[in-house]
């Protein structure tokens, strides 16, 4: 009996353990993209470059993500065509309206996405991004830097140049750039604020 109860009790915490890290998201191209929750509404995560442990470093975010309603899906490539492929998948599971937040170098293939399929995206979160803002569709977007970081000028020119009226920009405490701005001093202040961003779309 005592073998039973410990088998049962191991199933148990290896069922929590893959929850808190998602559940595999099967993609061409991505095998390490996981998902988290099932709300109507749709988010896909972009990795920065050196992301460790590319879509599991975005678990606890995610976790938090998901606990607000939505379906997330976290990539471990930056890659616009697989992010595309991500949100048609998500959208043939019956979410229509997918947002997109990518870090670092993972706003890169934002960007590309933003450009060439502006249909595919709800709204647009960037994390330390840089690029030229005005080829994006009109769709909001949030520009997301640190105040000691050199992206603060990329987020303040981008929000002025971006196409659409519903644009705007976030300026988080201290110095930390891409994905450790959700992680560092100003971490709860930043997720309040791309929460309440997400929610006003919703």
């Amino acid at each position: 009996m005592k073998r039973l109860a410990l088998v049962l009790l191991a199933g148990l915490l290896a069922s929590a353990c893959a929850a808190a890290a998602g559940s595999p998201y099967p993609l061409d191209g991505d095998p390490e993209a996981r998902r988290w929750g099932d709300g109507p509404y749709g988010l896909l995560l972009l990795p920065d470059a050196d992301a460790e442990g590319r879509s599991g470093a975005w678990d606890a975010q995610a976790r938090t993500l998901a606990d607000e309603g939505m379906t997330v899906v976290a990539l471990g490539a930056a890659d616009a065509a697989v992010a595309a492929q991500a949100i048609e998948a998500l959208r043939a599971g019956g979410i229509e309206r997918v947002a997109v937040l990518a870090a670092g170098e993972g706003a890169a293939a934002a960007f590309e996405l933003g450009v060439d399929s502006p249909e595919l995206v709800d709204q647009l979160i960037l994390l330390s991004g840089t690029g030229d803002a005005s080829g994006l569709g009109v769709f909001p977007k949030l520009f997301v830097a640190s105040e000691g970081e050199a992206a603060a000028d990329d987020a303040e020119r981008m929000v002025d140049e971006a196409p659409g009226d519903w644009n705007a920009i976030y300026l988080a405490e201290g110095d930390g750039s891409g994905r450790e701005i959700l992680t560092g001093d100003g971490a709860e202040e930043a997720m309040e604020a791309i929460i309440q961003r997400l929610d006003e779309r919703r």
